[in-house]
């Protein structure tokens, strides 16, 4: 029998690891969080490539009602969810909806919350980056926030080769998840990003969960503040 794909990351949020994509000859893995709402509705944050044993999974969990692709860059199963799962309202970071025009976009977020999330979960775009503008997402209930790109960690020996040399050079690999520096040069308005951190770190942040990189289960606002201690500074 196999293990179940879903994994409890606390009260009534669950992360998923997927396959792994490539971008420029890069092989990034991919991850994703699913949130029940009070309702018992689902909230998929940044989905992953859909199987049979993850539908089957989450419909025991609930119905899916929310899709969010938190940034420009995490689009790429989205078309597979909107077929499956047609009813479900997609909320997008802004930039996307000029990328992907085939896709039903309900909302664009912003820095309020959707009504039907009001209480359970936050988010606050990060902006003023010329690469993309992150929503950054708080579950309340487990104190998780939800990164997508802005923090990543690989592992020693995740790339090889001159893979190896830029990755290291760009921080991808640091001892701990911290920002990439191709996202902190990108950074055009960091008082834009400064505002967008400082609500960030209002929250009351025990974990952290990042598309490329472990979850960090303790002391989550204490990384955030070092991995953008460049920002502050």
């Amino acid at each position: 029998m196999n293990a179940p794909l879903l994994r409890s990351f606390g009260p009534n949020i669950w992360l998923v690891d997927g396959t792994e994509t490539e971008v420029f000859g890069f092989r990034y893995p991919t991850r994703m969080a699913v949130v029940k709402l009070a309702d018992r509705g689902l909230v998929i944050w940044s989905p992953i490539k859909l199987s049979n044993t993850l539908r089957d999974e989450l419909a025991v969990l609930g119905a899916v009602r929310h899709l969010i692709a938190p940034n420009s860059l995490h689009h790429v199963f989205l078309s597979e969810w909107q077929s499956t799962y047609p009813s479900a309202r997609l909320s997008t970071a802004p930039g996307l909806r000029e990328k992907r025009r085939d896709l039903v976009i309900a909302t664009e977020l912003d820095d309020r919350c959707q009504p039907d999330w009001s209480g359970e979960l936050d988010c606050v775009l990060m902006r003023g980056n010329r690469i993309t503008t992150e929503a950054v997402f708080f579950h309340r209930e487990s104190g998780t926030v939800l990164f997508t790109d802005l923090l990543q960690q690989f592992p020693r020996g995740w790339f090889t080769g001159w893979r190896a040399i830029v990755a290291r050079l760009d921080l991808m690999t640091a001892p701990e998840p911290t920002v990439p520096r191709k996202f902190r040069f990108a950074f055009t308005d960091r008082l834009a990003a400064r505002d967008a951190l400082s609500r960030i770190l209002a929250w009351p942040v025990h974990k952290v969960v990042m598309a490329h990189g472990k979850p960090v289960e303790t002391d989550g606002r204490a990384l955030i503040m070092r991995a953008f201690h460049w920002l502050t500074h």
